[in-house]
């Protein structure tokens, strides 16, 4: 078995976790493939996995949310499937927390685990000048998404207005703080701060959700996954800005466009038998949580 890993390295005990992950891929005989990030702080011999990645059984990364959404991104256009150990807080979908990471690597060689295929996004960044009179031009720049693409504003707060389509149906005009369009996995992220519903991972839809909409009549707008969802910039700003999965993007001027659509490679998530996706949403969300009052 070969195992990818990535991890944040400059986590306080990484250079510990580091050993015990040596020791335990030990046991099960597997090599570790290490990120060159992750080689310059613990060490390690070989091509890094960014140059390797196509030749690995398993992603697994160590820390959050965030980390794993990094691998994520890595990994999903290659179709190698992700799992993560939680070193973070959350870590809403990570697999395993730290003190069950031997008994993880056992699971892998053992095969006792279950695979999720997520829906991810391909995310295009349009100029405003298309080759025609009505015409998109051909997106600029392209990113890959498990959770979510939000158009937003830099600087100042105002308003954003945009024009929202779904294929060539225009849905409508909106003013407000920005967009988060979200797949499934995505729904109890940022789309979910932003007055989002909550979708089942298995749901192959994408939720729309406005950022503080200056208007009651907009709302959260559900849609298939086979559907174009297009988000065309109105107001005369400079620097707007499209973020994908928190922690990359780039930027889009007036009369620019955003298309989301769903990517035609799947992130494959790694869970555990045990896990449902209720239970961890009440474990580590407290969804459902009403205590009766204490008098």
């Amino acid at each position: 078995m070969r195992l990818g890993v990535l991890s944040q390295p400059h986590h306080p005990a990484l250079r510990d976790i580091m050993g015990r992950l040596r020791a335990s891929a030990a046991e099960v005989d597997a090599e570790l493939v290490l990120t060159s990030d992750l080689m310059d702080v613990a060490g390690g011999e070989g091509p890094a996995l960014e140059e390797d990645l196509a030749g690995v059984d398993f992603l697994l990364t160590l820390g959050g949310d965030g980390t794993l959404l990094r691998g994520a991104r890595m990994a999903g256009p290659r179709e190698v499937p992700v799992v993560g150990c939680n070193l973070g807080k959350l870590g809403f979908l990570t697999t395993a927390p730290l003190d069950g990471l031997e008994d993880l690597l056992h699971r892998l060689r053992d095969g006792r685990y279950e695979e999720e295929r997520r829906l991810a996004l391909d995310v295009g960044i349009h100029p405003a000048d298309g080759p025609g009179p009505g015409q998109t031009a051909p997106p600029t720049e392209t990113f890959y998404a498990l959770n979510d693409a939000v158009v937003h504003k830099g600087g100042f707060a105002r308003l954003i207005s945009m024009r929202v389509w779904v294929n060539e149906e225009e849905v409508g005009q909106y003013s407000a703080d920005g967009i988060v369009v979200a797949t499934a996995t995505g729904s109890t992220a940022y789309s979910l701060s932003a007055g989002g519903p909550i979708l089942v991972p298995a749901l192959d839809a994408l939720v729309a959700s406005p950022i503080c909409p200056h208007s009651m009549a907009i709302r959260p707008v559900v849609v298939p996954s086979n559907a174009t969802i297009s988000v065309e910039i109105l107001s005369p700003m400079d620097r707007m800005l499209v973020t994908v999965d928190g922690q990359s993007g780039g930027h889009l001027g007036e009369g620019g466009r955003v298309t989301v659509r769903k990517s035609p490679h799947p992130v494959r998530l790694i869970r555990l038998p045990d896990q449902n996706f209720f239970s961890v949403l009440r474990q580590k969300m407290r969804w459902g949580d009403v205590r009766p009052d204490a008098d």
